[in-house]
């Protein structure tokens, strides 16, 4: 059972580490997502280059790269933290991935995969949560650093104290620990269309 201790975070950085935008925008249009908008590995970035339908199927595929390896982490009855390490580390992946010279997106999709794994009322209230800041704050990038620092106190206010708190606290660091290198971008339109600074 120990040796499954170490298995999940490494399953989890491994799965997190998956770059469906950037094998999926250079399989449909031959172009690294990576060489316009953003400059970063995204569901957003996709769409832009890829459409729509491509860039739905990316948010699909991140989502389940945080949900998959946390669900099985969960499914397995180990501990609290082996959990927590496992959805940081897919996090962490996504943002950082091996499999991409470690230029890889901003890891809300798959923070997501990973809250939808542990407590589907903390992942609605956490999307709540964002979405506001974004609407108060008006740039998305300070937002999310926001939204990474608040996630686990706001679940606690909800009298949500579970698992799910604990990986709010692990991928919220990681998310805003990266959504920092946007801290000045200037937003044209809010998510879809930037000017890098």
């Amino acid at each position: 059972m120990t040796f499954l201790y170490f298995l999940f975070p490494v399953l989890g950085y491994l799965f997190g580490s998956l770059p469906f935008s950037i094998w999926i925008t250079r399989f449909v249009k031959g172009v690294d997502v990576r060489d316009a908008g953003s400059g970063h590995a995204t569901t957003t970035n996709t769409i832009r280059q890829a459409g729509f339908g491509w860039g739905v199927l990316v948010l699909i595929l991140d989502i389940a790269k945080g949900f998959i390896p946390t669900y099985l982490a969960v499914s397995q009855d180990v501990p609290t933290y082996v959990v927590v390490l496992t959805a940081s580390l897919a996090v962490v992946g996504h943002c950082w991935p091996v499999f991409a010279q470690f230029r890889g997106g901003m890891g809300l999709a798959t923070a997501g995969g990973t809250f939808l794994a542990v407590n589907l009322l903390a992942t609605i209230i956490s999307l709540g949560l964002l979405i506001l800041l974004v609407l108060t704050v008006r740039h998305s990038a300070r937002a999310s650093v926001f939204t990474g620092i608040l996630a686990a106190p706001v679940l606690w206010l909800f009298n949500i104290r579970d698992i799910s708190m604990w990986v709010a606290v692990g991928a919220g660091v990681v998310i805003a620990i990266r959504f920092l290198v946007d801290w000045n971008r200037k937003y044209r339109e809010l998510w879809l269309d930037r000017e890098k600074t």
